[in-house]
């Protein structure tokens, strides 16, 4: 009888065990994909061995980076975005003729995994394309052009298309640097946290260019200010809002500083609050020049690249102020760093080493914003960009 009673209670725990298996299956399933996430890599295709854009599987537990693939063969896909849909990606071409005409282009993804489907390509009206950024909606594209100083803007049609340019707005004159600012280059293109606004960096003309934005129709009309001035020959470069909307931090390549600003949303000015240099005390290295900086969700911590010197500096970001407090420098893990990127978990920044030919992965402490000293570094040719679906 109590043969009997085991048995029946041992099929009951299978007959519910059972039940409960796909659940569990599910939940480890969801888990898994939490912790690994696909990463797009833009690159240089000349020179170098690339041969346009490439995707990584993440792993957020151990912040590793494995099966390279090619998602998709393209010329100098330098800069990427992702659309806000997630099913689009756009890519900068950052080339001095493309489709038969002196300029650069932006050319138009079908996501598909790790794979990349090409939809159409448009012409930049200005080469050496170095920049895109969608606005909030997924409905424009912009683009910069640093060799021909301009900027343009698409419409995204329902396909994930891109129209023919809307916008486009062709910059006059120099700044003081002679071998740097003998011209208008635009370097950056970034919508307002209210989507009302595209701001434009000119590394040339040491100012942000301000436009009025109507997203609908990806139009572009000068705003009142219509821009907001650095310092000479700074050579303003990257841009980012804070997650609480009230500040940006733009990072000056030719002097190596990084600025905050107050952002004005009732008409798009922009106001100097603090700058820092990137550079340390009586540094004689080789010549340094400040690339980007990313920003924690938390709005909590700030990371800014410096090429050169090639490294990361780390800062404390007060919210309320928005002023920046130096932390610490940490090596970048390769030479020339482009591009900036923290995983989805935060527990990781990822560093594009462009003339290294690596990315470089550095562990975060999530309380204090150090990073580890020492990163894994895994190769690549000429990377630029990176982006996590």
């Amino acid at each position: 009888m109590m043969v009997g009673m085991a048995t029946i209670i041992d099929r009951r725990k299978f007959v519910s065990g059972m039940a409960i298996a796909p659940f569990a299956a599910r939940a480890w399933a969801k888990e898994k994909m939490s912790k690994e996430h696909l990463l797009f890599v833009g690159t240089q295709t000349t020179p170098g061995t690339s041969k346009g854009i490439y995707t990584y599987h993440w792993n957020s537990d151990t912040g590793e980076l494995s099966e390279q693939a090619l998602a998709a063969e393209v010329e100098m896909p330098t800069f990427l975005v992702l659309a806000p849909d997630k099913k689009h990606l756009y890519a900068a071409n950052e080339t001095e003729e493309f489709h038969g005409k002196k300029s650069g282009g932006v050319t138009a993804f079908a996501v598909n995994g790790a794979k990349l489907t090409p939809l159409n390509a448009v012409v930049a009206e200005g080469t050496g394309t170095c920049y895109v950024s969608t606005d909030h909606t997924g409905r424009s594209v912009f683009c910069a052009n640093y060799n021909g100083g301009s900027a343009s803007s698409f419409r995204i049609e329902d396909s994930g298309r891109l129209s023919e340019i809307v916008s486009h707005f062709q910059y006059q004159g120099h700044g003081p640097v002679a071998d740097r600012q003998e011209a208008p280059h635009a370097h950056r293109v970034t919508p307002s946290p209210d989507n009302r606004y595209l701001y434009v960096n000119d590394l040339g003309l040491d100012c942000i260019h301000i436009y009025k934005l109507d997203a609908a129709t990806a139009k572009l009309t000068p705003n009142d200010p219509s821009l907001w001035k650095s310092a000479p020959a700074s050579g303003p470069r990257a841009l980012r809002f804070h997650p609480n909307d009230k500040f940006a931090y733009c990072v000056d390549e030719l002097d190596s500083s990084v600025q905050v600003l107050r952002w004005h949303a009732s008409n798009g000015a922009l106001e100097l609050v603090q700058k820092l240099s990137l550079i340390p005390e009586n540094y004689n290295g080789p010549t340094s020049t400040g690339c980007d900086i990313v920003i924690t969700r938390d709005g909590l911590y700030a990371y800014a690249a410096n090429r050169g010197l090639d490294c990361i500096d780390s800062f404390a970001v007060d919210p309320g102020t928005g002023k920046l407090t130096f932390l610490a420098r940490t090596g970048s893990g390769g030479a020339v760093p482009r591009d900036l990127a923290l995983d989805p978990s935060e527990k990781y920044l990822l560093v594009a080493n462009q003339v290294g030919d690596t990315i470089a992965v550095f562990a975060r402490d999530a309380k204090t914003g150090r990073l580890a000293e020492n990163g894994k570094t895994f190769p690549i040719s000429r990377p630029q960009c990176l982006v996590f679906a």
